[in-house]
């Protein structure tokens, strides 16, 4: 080989090799209808699936659907931090195919997801819609979850903020679980569970605390519009509900202690109706729920307080046409 044929293979080794690395470093990765997963996933030669994307984005760069498509075949797994939208116009689809839709499991990651359509592919046993299970965060915003089987997003020991997105669980899953030391916010969503929590927040976890904000939205035709519970006596929850629809529920907003750890409810300016069973119940030692300015109405129970939990009102909630408007004691303290 001569000087010149080995200088013109050491450049295009350099070549292929920078142009290797080019791909995996992409800030912004795109998809399309017609592309192709042999592409660079480039703006003017996009990939088609997502897998392929997430190959080709660096860590903290984005993923754009471009058209109006379904953009896997089977679960994605995301291991990196990363921004999924689709742009504005198009319908991004991820459907759960034998299991959960999109599955996060790598420590520390922060996860986007805007402006997608996650719904089950019929007969391919798909589960959950978005589980995070390891993570630093995830956010949903602009999104559609519908004909789940399993959960709609699940989460546990990571920060969760779900906004503008509807859920919509047909079988046996929560709308929004979020599990031990999670940290959630939940605003403007519609949420509903066939059988199960519109939101369920719960912790078994020792010397976790599991936090969870929901304002603004609807939960409706599920068991329970919340369901807040500590299994351990170390195992901390704080939940507050502000301005919410809670409608056709067997349970409004529920707030357990089952082993003495501390779980607070602070419910305020919500509306509780054609409930089942209990508009606002707190159960057990530890438990404390806190009510101001909601309207209560058209269930069997308004306010419960049971097994010693602790049940304080300010004195301006509005019950009204509940089979019984207050079980247990409910203790007023003016507001400060």
């Amino acid at each position: 080989m001569t000087a010149r044929s080995l200088l013109r293979s050491l450049a295009l080794a350099v070549t292929l090799l920078c142009s290797s690395i080019a791909h995996a470093q992409l800030f912004r990765a795109y998809l399309a209808v017609d592309g192709n997963d042999a592409n660079p996933c480039t703006l003017p030669a996009p990939c088609r699936l997502l897998p392929a994307a997430l190959a080709a984005v660096a860590s903290g760069g984005e993923i754009w659907m471009l058209d109006s498509a379904n953009y896997n075949t089977a679960t994605v797994v995301i291991n990196k931090s990363v921004r999924i939208l689709a742009v504005p116009g198009a319908v991004g689809s991820v459907l759960a195919i034998g299991g959960p839709a999109i599955n996060i499991a790598t420590a520390g990651v922060d996860v986007s997801l805007r402006n997608l359509v996650i719904a089950p592919l019929p007969g391919s046993g798909g589960t959950n819609g978005v589980q995070m299970t390891a993570g630093n965060s995830l956010t949903v915003e602009g999104s559609f979850l519908s004909g789940l089987t399993g959960t709609g997003i699940f989460v546990s020991g990571a920060g969760l903020k779900v906004v503008d997105t509807t859920i919509r669980v047909i079988g046996s899953g929560h709308g929004i679980s979020i599990w031990n030391g999670a940290r959630a916010t939940v605003t403007r969503a519609v949420i509903s569970s066939n059988t199960q929590s519109a939101i369920r927040v719960e912790a078994n976890a020792a010397d976790t605390t599991t936090t969870a904000s929901i304002s603004g939205s609807t939960l409706e035709g599920s068991y329970a519009g919340l369901w807040a519970q500590s299994l351990h006596a170390t195992a901390v929850l704080k939940v507050a509900v502000t301005g919410c629809q809670v409608d056709r529920t067997s349970i409004g907003l529920h707030a357990e202690s089952s082993a003495g750890a501390p779980v607070t409810l602070a419910a305020s300016n919500n509306l509780v109706t054609n409930t089942t069973v209990w508009g606002i119940y707190v159960n057990g030692t530890g438990a404390k729920a806190w009510a101001t300015g909601n309207t209560v109405t058209d269930n069997v129970y308004g306010f419960v307080a049971v097994t010693n939990g602790a049940f304080e009102s300010a004195g301006n909630n509005a019950l009204r046409n509940n089979g019984t408007d207050q079980f247990g004691t409910v203790t007023v303290v003016p507001m400060k």
